[in-house]
């Protein structure tokens, strides 16, 4: 199957199917917001009270927030920006620093480090949004019969560890179970608004701007509080961009449109209905909406969304891991392709195992949803101007947009966004401080791996000959050559590999033939047989094979090696070796980075999977030579 196949296949992928999945997997986030944004909003930490200013005020600001945030910014620009298909801020990055291959140093490392810092975020978010939605929607058992509470904590322990091991069956399969779920959830929180809003239809004044810049101006100190909790209301925002290649920019423009963005503003608005007829209903918005004999369900409808919400930012944690290791910011981990007709959808074990401990941590650590408020919107608010800073650089290099455009929409998005942080950034000794801790050891570990990295390589060329420059010098020293075939792993066509230096420095002797492999991963789930490899004949017995495999292939190289045989390279399975050079990382005070740094490349570099499982090599024949270098 080639590109334009596979292209034409995903195509004809019902948009429906899609749009379904991503109900599933994309707009869980934002769509459980309802179950505590407002109700944060009148908390005793902003000072709001409660009165028809102050409601309509705050619906007002979620109002315009919603269609301005996430409805064009996101849904009309920022899903624009996509890198071969893949959302998020690692793509985002990629796009960026395209545009700045011909600028200084500094403004490189400037664009890769903002970028790397705002996907350390989402680690951090990803950590959080589990922990509060699920834990909100449980503590929902309280409003019913406050002896329940002691449940709450084992209950949402529960529901997020089987969330996490449900991980490994795909965002596909997962997303096609959640989406009906979703489907539901939104018509129910939906028809919930609407009753209150026909009980009350004066709530819908709030539609008009107007009553958002009262509530601004009139009392500055407690609507800049109350900011950080309408903020909740778009959270879920970044996750729409990063799960982008899960399902396409059509399926998520779709659900949002046709039944996400109807749904929250009627439950929104329904929740301003009722709580303006009764005031004391501050206390659980959400679930006083609900008839008395539907509260019940409606805790178990919401659990169960919240379980899904969760989904959201752990698919787009997987596709940044994946995008972090292809882009060299993390080491080598095992990537499982869950789906042969969309190459977005993956699942990371590691990264997966990293979230479940972390969600469970902070369950356990904070005990409430509201308390864990705080610890919410500081990573999230810091992400959105980062996007929103590199889509700009994009539209003005890429996108060739006209640049009073550019200043209008980016000075705009940047002066809500900035609000939110500002207003966020109160709460750090609440527990938001934890967002940014994450964030900068994420990135501390992402760019020292990098650097690193760049360091090994300088390092290793100042070691080795080039390729063909050991080829030639086989054939002019005329080199003992022992019988068989020996094969050696390569990820740079020119360079030679560390393993048949090493073999030829220890031992003086190069095989009868050598087979040099470098294998390379395409865009397309299956390459079928007849372009699997490409053989150049080097001379002297050396062949360059190129390998070709679709990313739902697993790399199978002794029978790559069997088909080289019959391309016409004399070689006998039963006589290969397979030879590696493993590179033993030693710390120095040469010239490059820190000692700490230096000593934390290396640990990362030692819990890195190897080649040889990455291959699957049988070990009985694999000859591993060491090599020290010092960075």
């Amino acid at each position: 199957m080639d590109r334009s196949q596979f292209e034409r296949r995903t195509h004809h992928t019902s948009l429906g199917v899609l749009t379904l999945g991503a109900l599933g997997v994309v707009f869980g986030d934002i769509g459980t917001s309802p179950l505590y944004a407002l109700r944060e909003c009148f908390a005793s930490h902003t000072g709001a009270v409660v009165n028809e200013a102050t409601v309509l005020g705050v619906l007002s600001l979620i109002f315009w927030v919603l269609i301005l945030v996430i409805s064009i910014k996101y849904m009309f620009i920022i899903l624009r920006a996509d890198n071969k298909g893949e959302g998020g801020l690692l793509a985002l990055t990629a796009l960026a620093s395209e545009g700045t291959l011909r600028s200084s140093k500094t403004a490189i490392f400037s664009v890769v480090g903002l970028g790397v810092f705002g996907a350390a975020l989402l680690y951090g978010d990803a950590m959080i949004t589990p922990a509060i939605s699920v834990l909100s929607a449980v503590e929902g058992v309280a409003v019913r019969s406050e002896g329940l509470e002691s449940f709450v904590i084992p209950v949402t322990l529960v529901i997020l560890t089987a969330l996490f091991m449900t991980q490994r069956f795909g965002t596909g399969i997962i997303g096609r179970i959640f989406g009906p779920v979703m489907c539901i959830w939104f018509s129910v929180i939906g028809t919930l608004g609407l009753m209150a809003i026909i009980k009350n239809p004066e709530v819908l004044r709030a539609i008009d701007p107007r009553y958002a810049l009262d509530f601004l101006f009139t009392d500055w100190a407690v609507s800049f509080a109350v900011m950080g909790s309408v903020f909740l209301a778009v959270t879920g925002g970044e996750s729409l961009y990063a799960d982008m290649g899960h399902f396409g920019r059509s399926a998520i423009r779709l659900g949002w449109f046709l039944l996400a963005m109807p749904a929250l503003l009627l439950n929104y608005f329904g929740q301003g209905a009722l709580v303006l007829s009764n005031p004391e209903a501050v206390r659980s918005p959400f679930y006083l909406l609900a008839p008395e004999w539907a509260q019940v369900p409606m805790v178990i409808l919401a659990t169960t969304a919240t379980a899904v919400a969760s989904q959201a930012v752990i698919a787009g944690i997987f596709s940044i891991t994946r995008q972090a290791v292809q882009l060299g910011f993390l080491p080598r981990t095992q990537v499982v392709h869950t789906s042969a007709g969309e190459i977005g959808q993956i699942f990371v074990p590691k990264a997966n195992l990293f979230l479940w401990v972390s969600t469970v941590a902070l369950v356990l650590s904070f005990k409430s949803s509201s308390a864990l408020a705080g610890a919410y919107g500081v990573a999230v608010s810091a992400i959105m101007i980062i996007t929103t800073s590199m889509a700009g650089y994009i539209a003005w290099k890429r996108w060739k947009w006209n640049p009073i455009v550019i200043a209008v929409l980016g000075i705009g998005f940047l002066a809500i966004e900035a609000l939110f942080l500002s207003s966020n950034l109160m709460k750090l000794d609440e527990g938001g401080w934890i967002s940014l801790l994450i964030a900068a050891l994420i990135s501390t570990c992402m760019l020292t791996w990098k650097r690193g990295r760049e360091i090994l390589m300088q390092r290793l060329r100042e070691k080795r000959m080039t390729l063909t420059q050991f080829i030639d010098q086989v054939r002019e020293k005329r080199v003992y050559r022992t019988e068989g075939t020996a094969v050696f792993m390569t990820s740079d066509p020119n360079g030679l590999p560390v393993g048949l230096f090493q073999n030829f420095l220890l031992n003086h002797v190069v095989h009868q033939q050598v087979i040099i492999m470098n294998v390379q991963f395409e865009e397309i789930p299956f390459i079928p047989v007849q372009n699997r490899i490409q053989i150049s004949n080097l001379g002297e017995n050396f062949h360059f094979v190129t390998v070709h495999y679709g990313f739902m292939q697993t790399p199978n190289i002794p029978r790559i090696i069997e088909m080289c045989r019959f391309d016409g390279v004399p070689v006998n399975k039963d006589d290969v070796t397979y030879f590696f050079g493993r590179e033993t990382i030693i710390a120095t005070d040469r010239v490059g980075m820190q000692k700490w740094r230096e000593r934390l490349f290396i640990l990362m570099s030692r819990n890195s999977q190897t080649a040889m499982e990455f291959f699957k090599i049988p070990t009985d024949k694999v000859v591993e030579f060491g090599i020290q270098v010092e960075i």
